[in-house]
């Protein structure tokens, strides 16, 4: 159990203020298909199926590309951040890291973000990314900075 329990903030009750907030326009939430399966205070889970277009063929087979890889951990803990956020507080993402432990194949693939500490300038989250069997493929970890909306 962690020291600091995670609250909601007053956004958790908005579910669908997170991954709308491109209103009726494009966004990246709508170009690559993402699509939030889970939401608790201090977590959100993101699935994306992956499709070999937005991979590269190796000699093993089609690998999704890195980068939108680390686009579905960092929605993943976005969404974790969003839920512990009041209406007058938005965020940045101020670091991103990620670790990749094996490729990531076309499939349907599922990030779970998660907040790991806030305080009342800074959110530290986590996110794991799994595909359809439940193994991991990589993990992130990401700062976010707390700013007036």
């Amino acid at each position: 159990m962690p020291n600091n329990p995670i609250t909601a903030g007053e956004r958790f009750a908005d579910i669908d203020s997170f991954s709308q907030r491109g209103a009726d326009g494009p966004h990246l939430w709508r170009t690559l298909g993402f699509r939030r399966t889970d939401w608790a205070p201090g977590s959100s889970t993101v699935e994306w199926d992956a499709t070999v277009d937005y991979g590269f063929y190796t000699p093993s087979g089609p690998v999704i590309q890195g980068g939108l890889v680390t686009a579905v951990l960092d929605s993943a803990m976005g969404g974790a951040c969003w839920t512990t956020l009041n209406n007058h507080e938005v965020f940045l993402t101020a670091d991103l890291r990620v670790e990749f432990f094996r490729p990531t194949r076309p499939g349907t693939l599922r990030a779970v973000g998660t907040v790991e500490r806030r305080t009342s300038r800074v959110v530290f989250c986590s996110a794991e990314l799994l595909d359809a069997a439940g193994s991991t493929l990589a993990a992130s970890r990401c700062t976010q900075v707390v700013l007036p909306a």
